[in-house]
């Protein structure tokens, strides 16, 4: 069972899409966002290089907003083979849409640990799980780290471009053989 306290936690998600960084840094202030936790397997992007790692901390360390990078634990497209229906990572990035297994995900020790750790984050101020993909429909932060937090009694709210929040919804894991959700891939 999970504290009042987490029961009374919130935590926000956004999707950088191709904002300018000013824009994006004036969604966090306008929700009062003071960490940003990275959830993007690889922290880069040829689309909007304004996201690229180095980039994007020092922006955000300029506007006195803590950059944590958690991709290597709660990130999209994991190093780890068992976590695919095949046993193993696709060499396409669209075969690893179709291969992941979150439910496989939420029981490894690594997946967990991020957990805590961004929950710890939020404890201490608010906190933001920042992916590539605008709409959390289509995005790993809804379809599961949404749902982890969902089931440890965590409201989740996704901050969307037109500077509103939607609540983000409990969904069931698709059993082993269902047809799994295909977000768009940046």
């Amino acid at each position: 069972m999970e504290t009042e306290k987490s029961q009374n936690l919130t935590i926000y998600t956004i999707g950088h899409s191709n904002h300018s960084i000013d824009k994006f840094i004036d969604l966090l202030e306008k929700f009062g966002i003071t960490t940003v936790v990275d959830v993007r397997s690889i922290p880069y992007s040829r689309r909007a290089p304004q996201f690229n790692l180095p980039v994007l901390s020092h922006k955000l360390e300029e506007g006195e907003i803590l950059y944590i990078y958690a991709g290597s634990q709660l990130g999209g497209f994991p190093n780890d083979p068992t976590v695919y229906r095949s046993g193993k990572a696709p060499e396409a990035r669209e075969d690893i849409v179709r291969e992941i297994d979150y439910a496989a995900i939420e029981q490894k020790e690594w997946y967990r640990e991020g957990i805590e750790r961004l929950i710890e984050a939020a404890r201490e101020q608010p906190t933001v799980v920042m992916c590539a993909e605008e709409d959390p429909a289509h995005c790993h932060r809804q379809h599961l780290i949404a749902q982890t937090l969902i089931k440890k009694g965590i409201q989740v709210m996704h901050i969307r471009a037109d500077v509103s929040l939607q609540t983000a919804w409990e969904e069931p894991h698709p059993g082993k053989d269902a047809e799994p959700h295909q977000p768009e891939l940046y």
